[in-house]
């Protein structure tokens, strides 16, 4: 893959305290992290886990136990940790009643993740689970073809690149409007060899439309 298209993606950890107030917040942090990294189809499973996992902290260690949540990617896959301190409360598959207000944590990482376990060292435990998601490289684009196609063109459009960083808001940001400076002077290229603007715009957004659906079905 030409390095020029792809996608930082650097392990990063945040220690909290497991307490019900920290877990909205892991969340949103989460949810941030999986925009910049290109990775929101999978979003929704991903915050599930960091619930399930920091909440399986709460009620079998204890309130106010120091943690610390680390994201990663193994090869493809989204890889997420939780570590406690407690070595001796470790978390077990159960299966509760749907009813059930407890119990439910770890099967329903189970339902979800790839795959999940338990790595136990002298002065911690870390229990994690990996996500598949559509990449077919680890710094590569989800969605395939055009939107690696597409960041490349972007990488290449305007100044010079920059060193390459991780992405930042200000980073998307400026990409964006990048995007709109290159269907601007498409569009121009488009009017200036007698073409209809509204009509191609029609025909890429139905283009795109389909494109959704196709990726839909191959989930």
């Amino acid at each position: 893959m030409d390095c020029a298209s792809c996608v930082s993606r650097k392990p990063w950890d945040l220690p909290f305290v497991a307490e019900p107030k920290e877990v909205p917040a892991l969340r949103r942090i989460m949810r941030r992290h999986l925009e910049l990294w290109g990775l929101t189809e999978v979003s929704e499973a991903a915050q599930l886990c960091v619930t399930e996992l920091v909440s399986n902290v709460i009620a079998h260690v204890g309130w106010g136990t120091p943690a610390t949540l680390a994201v990663s990617m193994n090869g493809t896959y989204l890889r997420i940790e939780v570590h406690d301190p407690d070595v001796r409360a470790l978390p077990t598959l159960v299966q509760a009643e749907a009813y059930a207000e407890r119990g439910r944590g770890m099967a329903l990482v189970d339902a979800i993740a790839y795959r999940w376990g338990v790595l136990l060292h002298p002065d911690r435990k870390v229990t994690w689970c990996e996500l598949a998601t559509r990449l077919i490289s680890p710094d590569g684009h989800s969605g395939g073809d055009p939107v690696g196609r597409g960041a490349t063109m972007l990488d290449g459009y305007g100044a010079p690149r920059p060193p390459q960083v991780a992405p930042t808001v200000l980073s998307v940001a400026m990409k964006e409007e990048a995007a709109i400076d290159v269907i601007a002077d498409l569009l121009h290229w488009l009017q200036a060899h007698g073409r209809d603007v509204d009509e191609v715009l029609d025909r890429a957004h139905r283009h795109f439309e389909a494109g959704l659906g196709e990726a839909q079905r191959d989930r």
